[in-house]
């Protein structure tokens, strides 16, 4: 099924932004406030050094995470939303948004917070376990991994946001990178909560 397709390219989000400045509806729709405060509630730190949210799309969550972290960079694989983040963020000197293509391109500087919200299943299987293999690689030891994905198939994606987050459950647990600390399952979307070990 969901396996033979390729991650999804940059065109694609061109397209979905060229027909709608907020194609998710991200700034308006309850499904993203209630996600996005659960988002806040599974932080375990008042405050991070510094932090990485892989797929920030306009910035909605990012805004919200800013405050809490004394250096943000914040990424999407599209230039369409970023012109919108950069606008939204433009009043937090910390926060760097930047279009990177992840795992092709990453940022080689630890993080002690790493965001990957509703973009995982945007890839084929192997790029995301080359993904995984960064995240883990340059997250501090003691620092916080969140997953947050809608779980409904999609039929244009690769994955599925219950594939997604498997793969880093099977990275969990003793003698493996990440221990598991909290895990939430809504209606139509879950969350989990790691720290590297």
């Amino acid at each position: 099924m969901s396996d033979e397709k390729g991650t999804l390219p940059e065109d694609y989000f061109n397209d979905v932004y060229r027909n709608s400045n907020d194609p998710w509806n991200f700034e308006t729709s309850e499904y993203e406030s209630k996600k996005y405060l659960a988002t806040l509630n599974a932080l375990t730190k008042d405050h991070y050094k510094s932090a990485f949210e892989i797929g920030c799309s306009i910035g909605v969550l990012t805004e919200m995470l800013a405050p809490r972290c004394a250096s943000f960079l914040a990424v999407d694989a599209a230039e369409a939303p970023l012109i919108q983040a950069r606008r939204r963020l433009k009043g937090f000197a910390h926060v760097t948004v930047k279009k990177m293509a992840v795992p092709e391109q990453f940022p080689e500087e630890e993080f002690d917070l790493i965001i990957l919200s509703e973009v995982g299943y945007y890839f084929a299987m192997p790029d995301l376990k080359k993904l995984q293999a960064k995240m883990l690689q340059y997250l501090t030891k003691g620092g916080q991994l969140l997953l947050i994905h809608w779980t409904p198939e999609v039929h244009d994606y690769p994955l599925t946001g219950d594939q997604v987050h498997e793969v880093f459950i099977s990275a969990s647990g003793p003698s493996q990178p990440l221990k598991l600390l909290h895990s939430v399952r809504a209606e139509t979307y879950r969350l989990d909560s790691f720290e590297k070990q």
